[in-house]
């Protein structure tokens, strides 16, 4: 493993180009730069936004976990629990890509929780689980999808956890 080549995820800038984001099912989102999208039907919860990879390795996503308004905690959901992307998701080293999540069974709380938060236009909290392209130096980031006023989403990152090295605090 290279341990000088680092992945870091941070939301992109607002002057980077917008994100077209493809799920399986033919759904398709826009994130502008520095923004998210979200969008539930009675079927399926699609979230996605742009990240930057401010890091010096290719930056691999491995999944993902969503929660409800502020999460002001010091801890993540156990690894066990994330949930696997469907497709691979990379980053090259200072370039700009996407993250992308989708809940499809409407019977779960889960799905239910995060319907509200879209409808009602409250914060969404997503950790992502990532590492590099030989898949060490494991990362979680801790991103919140902020509503605006004009109708979009903006993206700030919260905290990073390393979880295969000491925590840089």
């Amino acid at each position: 493993m290279l341990a000088g080549l680092r992945p870091l995820l941070m939301p992109s800038r607002l002057d980077d180009p917008p994100q077209k984001i493809g799920f399986a099912d033919d759904k398709w989102l826009v994130a502008p730069g520095g923004g998210g999208a979200a969008e539930a039907t009675d079927e399926a919860v699609y979230l996605g936004f742009a990240v930057r990879n401010a890091g010096s390795g290719i930056a691999v996503m491995h999944g993902w976990s969503v929660y409800r308004g502020v999460r002001l905690s010091d801890d993540h959901n156990p690894i066990e629990e994330f949930h696997a992307l469907t497709r691979d998701l990379y980053i090259p080293a200072g370039d700009i890509g996407f993250w992308q999540g989708a809940l499809r069974d409407p019977t779960t709380t889960e799905f239910a929780e995060v319907r509200r938060l879209i409808e009602s236009r409250e914060r969404i909290i997503v950790d992502i689980l990532y590492g590099d392209h030989e898949g060490g130096q494991r990362v979680i980031t801790r991103f919140s999808m902020l509503p605006r006023d004009n109708g979009g989403l903006i993206v700030a990152a919260a905290k990073h956890w390393n979880l295969d090295r000491p925590d840089p605090r």
